[in-house]
């Protein structure tokens, strides 16, 4: 969906001119992200000089594609998401610290020395944080103030546990 650019401001400014998933100010470069991917087929195509390349097609999930569904990124947390479901990319999050333990010597050694400390703290979007400050102040901690449910919350016990989380100290 092209979104015109009355529609796209009303998407930048959803959560107060933040990426709703990490909560930095955007900038003049962001996108409009499919909270629900759209995910579209992948056409190959032959270029005149004889490579090859891959085209997107037609949307497999059409229905996702309203301005409702639309959330404003930063750029690297929607290359980051690409097509996953929210839920999906909360997990990929999530594991992202054993892989460094694992794999990366460098974030060992500042780990060792303090610079960085790992949490079990779970994966939470900005745009949950802000929904539910908004909802401490409702009587209801799971439904939000438009009245429509919010999975992947600690509350409900759907929210991706983070196990080892990294913060680094300043």
């Amino acid at each position: 969906m092209r979104l015109k650019k009355l529609e796209r401001e009303q998407v930048r400014v959803k959560y107060g001119g933040r990426c709703a998933y990490c909560g930095i100010e955007l900038g003049a470069r962001w996108h409009a992200d499919h909270l629900e991917p759209v995910t579209r087929e992948l056409i190959s195509k032959q270029n005149p000089n004889g490579t090859w390349r891959l085209d997107s097609g037609k949307p497999l999930k059409p229905e996702n594609d309203h301005i409702g569904n639309m959330m404003p990124a930063c750029v690297p947390c929607n290359i980051s998401k690409g097509g996953q479901s929210l839920e999906g990319w909360r997990l990929w999050i999530a594991r992202h610290v054993n892989s460094l333990n694992l794999y990366q010597p460098t974030y060992r050694l500042a780990k060792a020395y303090g610079l960085i400390v790992e949490t079990a703290e779970p994966v939470v979007f900005y745009f949950e944080k802000v929904t539910n400050d908004q909802h401490s102040r409702t009587s209801d901690p799971i439904l939000g103030a438009d009245g429509t449910r919010h999975p992947g919350r600690p509350e409900d016990g759907n929210s991706a546990s983070g196990q080892a989380l990294a913060t680094a100290q300043p």
